[in-house]
């Protein structure tokens, strides 16, 4: 019997149960990716981050996968962070990726700061997704690897989506982003990826990978605040900072143990 330790992590969370939960498992080497697979399954979490140290790299502490119950995804917010919460011996901790590069998660105050690149889309008529998403947005947007955007008009229209997730599901592996102006923050968004196992995401990094660059050419200022706006709920901190976004945000450890394989 093989025992690894994991740690289950609430990111953009000021308190327990709220934020994203992530499972974050430090390897000693990489496992097949089936058992990889099979334990992001097990744990039936929007993302498990496995980690293997990397002492002769001298960009990256750390390589970095991330998994949903059903993929592996090619990058992964907020498993990031819960794994520099988790990692960080000092004041920062690097993970190389195999599909986003070097991503660092420094200390900020009580929370941390988290590196990512900053992506731009396109516009473009979505008809079949917007139909399966629901609502009425006023324009849409994509970016090729499975990204789409959707403007509402405000917060109530977001909070108010009923998505037809079957209906999503049978389009593939798309992350779906929902977002208006928020009554309370800059914005506020909702993100589903029923294609990728993961129905609606309660806080995701990688959205914000998007609604920060789309949102700051709106907005006029490289600095905004997000609330997403799912079931638990989550608050970020936005940066637009040249090709990167700088996400902020607190951690909460809520699981400590063992997992037996």
């Amino acid at each position: 019997m093989t025992s690894l330790p994991f740690t289950q992590v609430d990111a953009f969370a000021d308190r327990p149960f709220t934020g994203n939960p992530a499972a974050v498992m430090p390897l000693d080497r990489w496992l097949d990716d089936a058992t990889l697979q099979a334990i992001a399954a097990e744990n039936n979490l929007s993302e498990t981050a496995f980690t293997v140290a990397t002492p002769d790299d001298p960009e990256a502490d750390y390589d970095l996968r991330w998994f949903t119950p059903a993929v592996e995804v090619k990058l992964c917010g907020h498993a990031t962070l819960a794994s520099g919460h988790v990692l960080m011996q000092g004041d920062a901790v690097r993970f190389r990726t195999r599909h986003a590069g070097i991503l660092g998660v420094t200390r900020d105050g009580e929370g941390y700061a988290l590196s990512l690149p900053a992506w731009t889309m396109t516009p473009r008529p979505l008809p079949d997704l917007a139909a399966g998403l629901g609502g009425a947005p006023l324009e849409s947007q994509w970016r090729d690897g499975g990204y789409s955007l959707f403007l509402f008009p405000d917060e109530a229209a977001v909070r108010a989506l009923t998505p037809d997730f079957a209906a999503l599901r049978a389009l593939g592996d798309v992350m779906l982003i929902a977002t208006a102006p928020g009554a309370n923050s800059d914005i506020v968004s909702r993100v589903f990826v029923p294609g990728g196992g993961v129905d609606e995401d309660p806080v995701t990094g990688s959205a914000h990978c998007l609604l920060t660059p789309f949102w700051a050419e709106r907005l006029g200022r490289t600095t905004i605040s997000a609330v997403q706006a799912s079931a638990r709920g989550g608050r970020l901190g936005c940066l637009l900072d040249g090709d990167r976004v700088v996400l902020t945000g607190k951690c909460r450890t809520v699981i400590e143990g063992r997992f037996l394989l």
